[in-house]
């Protein structure tokens, strides 16, 4: 198993790839990274702290709209996927509505029961105080009502705090501007685990990671892409 790695302004990723037990490809170009994963040279991508726009845009020339990343964090031994991440996906009903099924798909492949928390701008009660929130809630109510009917589904509203204590594996936000803020608030601020963000859409692995993030989260991020790679080639008996 091979993995490719960004190096980028932050040059933590070179001491990350110096502490896993497979070989890491280390790059300074997002055109060489993109072109590795594309053409099967490697088996996954870890962005490193290269650009994410970049990338991003070279693997929709591929795969247009498809596109979106979920975040695979970690709290006291609970994991669970966090989407969406980058601050222009999740804009439409459909966008989410697309991100819970295939984020669902995803922690199915894990071999985990997915149970989807849909977050939205205020409580039940606060219909009314401003259009935003209204809208906000209506678009959580019907993501929801879409998509209950094939996963475990719920809308927690506001109480990001409540999903997680009733064991969410799945934070849906409202967008993607408030899920980037919420993961760099647990992770770059409280210190919680990320695993990387997976990229959702794609046939390749390609595994998004903060250009802030330190040594230990580019271990974790270089470990994960190797599992899914190992996971892909129908593996059994693996645990992450």
């Amino acid at each position: 198993m091979k993995v490719v790695a960004g190096v980028g302004t932050n040059k933590s990723i070179v001491e990350a790839s110096r502490n896993v037990d497979f070989e890491v490809i280390l790059t300074e170009s997002e055109d060489e990274l993109v072109d590795l994963l594309l053409n099967g040279s490697v088996d996954a991508a870890v962005r490193g702290s290269l650009s994410a726009s970049k990338i991003m845009a070279k693997l929709r020339v591929k795969y247009q709209n498809k596109i979106l990343r979920a975040s695979f964090l970690e709290i006291n031994g609970h994991k669970f996927l966090l989407a969406p991440v980058g601050i222009d996906e999740g804009d439409s009903v459909s966008q989410k509505v697309q991100i819970v099924e295939s984020g669902a798909e995803f922690l199915l492949e894990l071999g985990i029961k997915p149970q989807v928390a849909v977050l939205s701008g205020g409580r039940a009660q606060d219909k009314g105080r401003s259009q935003r929130i209204d809208d906000s809630i209506a678009e959580g109510e019907l993501v929801t009502a879409i998509t209950r009917d094939k996963y475990s589904v719920k809308h927690y509203f506001i109480l990001i705090e409540d999903a997680l204590k009733e064991g969410s594996n799945f934070i849906l936000a409202p967008d993607g501007i408030t899920g980037n803020i919420i993961f760099r608030t647990l992770v770059l601020v409280g210190g919680i685990k990320s695993h990387g963000a997976v990229t959702l859409g794609i046939d390749e692995i390609f595994v998004d990671t903060s250009r802030s993030q330190d040594v230990e989260g580019y271990v974790r991020a270089l470990k994960f892409s190797h599992y899914l790679a190992k996971l892909k080639t129908k593996k059994t008996g693996l645990k992450y």
